[in-house]
């Protein structure tokens, strides 16, 4: 099944031939038309027009732990897993009306450029560095060996053949700079969906075809009858997979924690607006909150189809590794049943999904050595050539480490949308609470910053072993507690951030007001007149909660 026909490569090579190409025109062309070398290829300022800005935004969130894993969820959870995509429309509204304008407002260029600003270098450098290794040993490796297992399993490579061609690739494109990185997302996003789209009608049509049916809205239909149970998008505590998403919490708690640190205090996505005026950023955004409501038909769907094929016997042992169930197989099954030509489109919306993520990683890893580190502490005169030469070396030496550390990291054990999950999640609650009270409280002081970065993660890491320590069934009744199974009950995760974001809070204000108080740097401009916003946005932005309070009534 795994067999890459002559067409499916030269589909491929089309794709690989036209993304290179694109990339290399688009560098020429722009090259020396901006005014700092620096902020040209790191931010691409005033260059990236609304729609490049929300494909690069969606381009480089989504890759292989989406199309690997949230498909994986698809299969062992159902709809409720696409939770994560729909909140990210929301809170890209958000970001776009109360993030961006105080980013843009101060020159806010990177995330510790932000905390030198508000709370000095200290914290600023801190959490630069701990950026830079979360980056480098979590995400960039997640991304690129997933990336390569996945591609592996569609065209029966080499998986460490494939790391290599998937660094190369994106080290290609992330040399030219986030120009050249923002243009070429347009034409990976265009890959992603029509591909993604295409293997998802494929799976339809095979779910139809259990009932003598066909089409892809007869396999929607037979899919309701076959996994109904699949498309439950708020999970009750009885569920046994309440520990991952735990009912309300996945829309009134833990969930906007994630997506509020992710999307708004995450270098590797801001950066794609920070280099453009409000309005065209605020665009940007709104356009990539609409992408996003397509993606759970993309990374979603296609996991629960394949859960109705494996139901009925159509795969197989195709979903078992050893013996036992792997709902990461989900994906990677459906997609070496497509026919030749078709795998060569999904194989590039794949490849797509994978590259434009590692290029985006790896810029933002250049981004913030060269602008916090480098210049800031190595090299205070450095000329803006000699910063754009260090933030290319930087790329090199980045994807150089993942690539000889990523198969050693027990990705593929932990799943990798977990791996993620799990080693971010430790320190996005203090992360989020050290920027919306830098935003929006004037009287937090550095003492609390620092609080927020090692309180954060060590109330983190107590919530964790807690269960192990004491017995949490007191927390049962009002569900932030359930029982694993063993008779233990464990908090789950994104309670755990939930809890440990308002603790954080509370630790801060109380650090801030009782503690001697230290005046920034420089400090920040916010008013309200900020977060004023245009016609067209708020019926942009109504529209998406209109969906999204549709999707959520029917689906409850």
């Amino acid at each position: 099944m795994n067999h890459f026909s002559t067409l499916d490569t030269l589909v491929f090579l089309f794709y690989f031939v036209v993304i290179s190409g694109y990339g290399l025109w688009v560098y020429r062309k722009k090259k020396g038309t901006s005014g700092q070398a620096s902020h040209d290829y790191f931010l691409a300022e005033g260059s990236l027009t609304w729609w490049a800005i929300g494909a690069s935004l969606i381009a480089s969130n989504i890759s292989a732990e989406q199309f690997i894993g949230m498909s994986g969820s698809g299969y062992k959870i159902g709809m409720a897993i696409a939770v994560y995509e729909l909140m990210a429309a929301a809170t890209l509204v958000i970001v776009a009306v109360f993030f961006m304008p105080v980013y843009l407002k101060n020159k806010i260029y990177t995330m510790p450029q932000f905390l030198e600003q508000r709370y000095g270098k200290a914290v600023a450098t801190t959490m630069a560095l701990f950026w830079l290794g979360l980056y480098v040993v979590v995400n960039l490796t997640s991304i690129l060996y997933l990336g390569a297992l996945a591609i592996s399993s569609v065209a029966g490579l080499n998986v460490f053949a494939c790391m290599i061609f998937l660094a190369v690739f994106a080290a290609i494109i992330t040399l030219g700079g986030m120009k050249v990185i923002g243009y070429t997302d347009v034409i990976q996003v265009l890959c992603l969906v029509v591909g993604g789209l295409v293997t998802t009608w494929i799976a339809l049509d095979l779910v139809a075809a259990l009932g003598g049916k066909h089409g892809s809205l007869a396999g929607a239909s037979e899919l309701f009858v076959r996994a109904g149970e699949h498309f439950d998008m708020v999970l009750s505590r009885d569920n046994p997979n309440y520990m991952d998403l735990p009912g309300l919490s996945t829309l009134i708690g833990g969930m906007w924690i994630v997506n509020l640190n992710y999307w708004g205090c995450n270098q590797y996505i801001t950066q794609r607006a920070l280099g453009a005026d409000l309005k065209t950023a605020r665009k940007g955004l709104l356009f990539a909150a609409f992408l996003k409501l397509l993606m759970p038909v993309i990374v979603v769907l296609p996991g629960i189809a394949a859960f109705a094929l494996d139901k009925s016997g159509a795969l197989g042992d195709s979903m078992r590794v050893g013996g036992e169930l792997n709902p990461d197989r989900a994906y990677p099954t459906l997609l070496a049943m497509l026919p030749s030509g078709i795998k060569g489109i999904a194989f590039a919306a794949l490849t797509a999904a994978v590259v434009a993520s590692l290029a985006g990683k790896a810029n933002s890893i250049a981004t913030i050595f060269t602008l916090d580190i480098y210049k800031h502490h190595f090299n205070k005169n450095a000329t803006e050539q000699k910063m754009v030469w260090i933030g290319r070396l930087t790329v090199l030496a980045a994807i150089a480490i993942a690539v000889l550390i990523a198969p050693f990291m027990g990705i593929d054990k932990k799943g990798g949308f977990a791996y993620i999950q799990e080693y971010t999640g430790f320190v996005s609650p203090g992360i989020l609470a050290m920027f919306l009270l830098g935003f929006f409280w004037k009287k937090t002081t550095q003492a609390a910053a620092m609080f927020a970065t090692i309180g954060g993660l060590v109330f983190s890491i107590i919530l964790k072993f807690l269960p192990g320590m004491m017995n949490l069934a007191f927390l049962a009744p009002i569900g932030f507690a359930v029982d694993n199974g063993t008779g233990v009950y464990e908090i789950p995760f994104l309670d755990r951030m939930f809890i440990v974001f308002w603790v954080v809070v509370a630790g801060m204000v109380v650090i801030s007001k009782t503690g001697e108080r230290k005046a920034t740097a420089k400090p920040l401009h916010v008013d309200t007149s900020l977060f004023r916003v245009d016609g067209a946005f708020a019926l942009g932005s109504v529209v998406i909660c209109v969906l999204l309070a549709g999707i959520y009534g029917a689906w409850w």
